[in-house]
């Protein structure tokens, strides 16, 4: 009984959390689901790949229907012994999205409960952090990797505390399993993130150790947490691995290539400067983490008829209705970023318990939050802060994998909620006493209340309220339409602003009740609740609410073929098609229906993106014509895309009479424009050891495909005499494997992309079979380390067990 007591206060938070989750998605409980734009292009991208397993029950690892072919590691493949992945789905058990705010609140819960925070508190904590802003808004567009990747890294973190206190057993599975789940969620960048912050958090505990002469429990510690990364990371095993592998082939990776198109020189590898900081957050923006529309709140803000700009439109001619929608969609956000869909708002209310906390908190825990966050601030400013970003950029390991710098800000949205509870929790503390928590009192509401005062006060000294837009919208709309755009966000900067100032004044005023006596702790925590919940549900509903959901057969089918894909999908052979209706390489709707040579991915084929960029792009048929693009889907002046048909398409393989070797990969890209590629290819010289040591063939004979499938393309072919066969077909050393009757053969890369075969004189089959060897290795890897992570678990409850005799 007195067990059951004791996990009873835990038991209903949870309950509270589910309660709260579908409460704030309610749509759910409908069958509706969100509509998520980039779930919607992942669809488009992974539908041939869940359709073959739904047909076959196998999985095939790659798919033909987007860049031409590419392995679908990063498009939600299945391994087999991914436990991790099965754990996760038992924790993930309410209907998206509320199962990722779920994971948001008890991730968040867990780290202030292994920081020795009151149950109570940590429920408050858990609700400030689940409903920053940022973490909310991730999931109405779509980001569930990196929100999922968040949701975990709380956990993580209170694996390593617990570790460091010495809490070897409890400390160390939870960080086992915490990092296991953080990996399995697979959004890298996030967990980048988290290392950084742990790498704070460790020099912050090392110092301490130093100062304390804990120095070999500091190390043991460290010890411990080693071994448990390294079993999370086993567990993980060929997910890493096929990432790593894949890396090397995509636009992350590097693959020779050192020109442009113009000839200008390129980066070696990684991704290019402006391009990782393209979204770097302002520095004065920095402010809209405690003033939510600082900056204007997004590109599309949701204005009423009482707006400035609905009269400028409604002057300019346009009807009450034009104006209306117009003013739905106010270009308000006036910050340096390209696009922001909201701000990422963390809240006055915890941001002022985080100034309070401050003035209460001392020692590692104060450090290593500060620290971390001050770290990711900067960071967050990318080329605002350009000396820090370049250092990052040229001598941190793996920071120029990495785009969007502004999302580092998620380590600030996790460091600020955990200081202020535990900040709340040294209010309660009677080691501490009245006229010191006067003080941080005193300070936090003058450093707080008065920095949202001097914002209400000199804001047209401080700001012009003028945005990079303008000068394309006074093109457009005319002098008085800005004049009136910038009353508009002046308005709502001061409508904000005011707000902020007084959440912190309440705030302020229920502290300074109980301190006084007039105010019991519980009743004051209730009124945190209250106030929390108000400051940022009340701004996160401006961004995601119900009109974000539909019904879910509109997310589970959401492209419709049009004339031109009904026309194109009548052709049962095997080909590839180019969509030019809208951004080629920025669209999975293509790939949803054909066998596309475009596609929407972070990490694209890097040879496939040098190809565009070099050819495509410029509509070079030869280059279109040997990936056999058969039909083209372009726009018509009536708006609806129509198909085009190309009879000079090469066709799924073809024989050659000349191969011709190049030195590197800028002049294997460059020669391309210079040769026949129906009757000619390019090979890398390094390939000059797979072929006979011949360099010309009669191109007499038959090659045809005979069956085509995701992972399997077989071909008969029929010749008196040997030849090179050049197949339309992506080249990807690490799987694919080459089989001639039977037996296994070495094929190599010829035309930048594409693979090419030898084949002896005589009458063959022909079989191109996906193998990834990366996948059996993983497996194993990921096998025996759940098995060490059950026993480890297994063994620490028998041991606790028997001490308990």
């Amino acid at each position: 009984m007195a067990q059951y007591k004791r996990y009873l206060p835990h038991i209903l938070v949870l309950f509270g959390f589910i309660v709260i989750s579908l409460l704030y998605f309610s749509p759910v409980l409908q069958g509706k689901m969100i509509f998520q734009s980039d779930i919607v292009q992942y669809t488009g991208m992974a539908k041939e790949q869940n359709d073959f397993r739904a047909q076959t029950g196998q999985e095939p690892y790659w798919t033909n229907a987007a860049f031409g072919g590419m392995p679908t590691y990063q498009l939600g493949a299945n391994y087999p012994h991914n436990y991790v992945k099965k754990l996760d789905s038992v924790l993930r058990f309410l209907p998206r999205p509320a199962d990722y705010l779920f994971l948001y609140f008890l991730g968040f819960y867990i780290l202030l409960l292994c920081l020795k925070i009151d149950y109570k508190l940590a429920f408050l904590g858990a609700l400030a952090f689940g409903f920053s802003t940022y973490l909310i808004i991730i999931l109405g567009v779509g980001h569930n990797a990196k929100a999922h990747a968040i949701a975990y890294m709380p956990m993580v973190l209170g694996g390593i505390i617990l570790t460091f206190r010495q809490k070897f057993w409890l400390g160390g599975i939870l960080l086992a399993i915490a990092m296991a789940l953080e990996i399995g969620a697979n959004h890298f960048q996030m967990t980048f993130y988290l290392l950084l912050l742990v790498i704070v958090l460790g020099i912050a505990y090392l110092v301490d150790a130093f100062r304390k002469g804990l120095i070999p429990q500091y190390f043991k510690a460290l010890g411990v947490m080693v071994i448990a990364v390294i079993v999370a990371i086993g567990a993980n095993a060929t997910n890493l691995l096929a990432t790593q592998e894949y890396t090397q082939f995509s636009t992350r990776g590097d693959t020779g290539l050192s020109i442009e198109p113009d000839g200008s020189e390129k980066t070696a590898s990684g991704l290019d400067y402006s391009y990782i900081t393209e979204y770097s957050y302002g520095i004065v923006e920095s402010f809209n983490l405690f003033i939510p529309r600082f900056m204007g709140g997004s590109n599309a803000e949701k204005l009423d008829k009482d707006s400035n700009i609905y009269q400028a439109i409604l002057e300019l001619g346009a009807s009450p209705a034009q104006a209306a929608d117009f003013a739905k969609n106010a270009p308000t956000y006036w910050g340096d970023q390209p696009f922001v869909g909201a701000p990422a708002y963390i809240g006055a209310t915890v941001l002022f318990f985080f100034v309070f906390a401050l003035f209460l908190i001392r020692g590692r825990l104060k450090w290593w939050i500060v620290g971390g966050s001050i770290l990711a601030l900067l960071l967050s400013w990318g080329k605002n802060f350009g000396f820090l970003t370049e250092f990052f950029i040229d001598y941190v390991p793996l920071y120029n994998k990495f785009r969007a710098v502004s999302s580092i800000q998620v380590i600030i949205e996790l460091c600020a909620p955990a200081l202020a509870i535990v900040g709340l929790s040294r209010l309660f503390s009677k080691e501490i006493s009245i006229d010191k928590k006067e003080y941080a009192l005193k300070w936090a509401g003058i450093i707080t209340g008065g920095l949202a005062l001097v914002f209400l006060l000199f804001k047209s000294v401080l700001f012009d309220f003028s945005g990079g837009s303008d000068a394309a919208l006074r093109q457009q709309l005319g002098m008085d339409f800005v004049r009136a755009l910038k009353e508009d966000r002046k308005a709502i900067f001061t409508t904000d602003a005011l707000r902020s100032l007084i959440l912190v004044l309440l705030c302020v005023s229920l502290i300074w009740f109980y301190l006084k006596g007039k105010l019991r702790k519980n009743l004051l925590i209730g009124g945190f609740a209250i106030l929390i919940l108000f400051d940022l549900v009340g701004v996160d509903r401006r961004y995601v609410n119900n009109d974000d959901f539909v019904n879910a057969r509109q997310m589970e089918q959401p492209f419709q073929p049009t004339q031109a894909d009904e026309q194109i999908l009548q052709d049962q052979s095997h080909y590839r098609v180019f969509d030019v209706s809208g951004s080629p390489f920025n669209t999975g709707r293509t790939s949803y229906f054909h066998k596309s040579i475009g596609g929407y991915h972070a990490a694209k084929p890097g040879r496939m993106q040098e190809l565009f960029d070099f050819y495509i792009s410029q509509n070079n048929m030869d280059i279109l014509n040997m990936l056999n693009v058969k039909y083209f889907i372009v726009p018509a002046e009536d708006g609806a895309p129509q198909a085009q048909q190309n009879p000079r398409a090469y066709g799924n393989a073809w024989l050659v009479n000349e191969l011709e070797y190049v030195a590197d990969t800028n002049e294997e890209i460059l020669e391309l424009e210079n040769t026949d590629l129906q009757n000619s290819a390019i090979a890398d010289k390094k390939f000059s050891d797979i072929v006979s040591g011949k360099t010309q063939w009669n191109a007499k004979g038959e090659l045809s495909l005979l069956n085509a499938a995701p992972n399997e393309m077989i071909y008969e072919f029929e010749s008196d005499s040997e030849q090179l066969a050049v197949f339309s077909e992506m080249y990807y050393a690490p799987g694919w494997q080459a089989y001639i009757d039977g037996q296994p053969v070495e094929h190599f890369r010829v035309n930048y992309v594409l693979r090419a075969l030898e084949i002896p004189a005589g009458k063959h089959e022909i079989t191109f079979r996906f193998e990834p060897e990366v996948v059996n290795t993983g497996s194993r890897i990921a096998l025996a380390s759940s098995i060490i992570l059950v026993l480890a678990i297994l063994g620490g409850l028998f041991y606790g067990f028997r001490r308990k005799e």
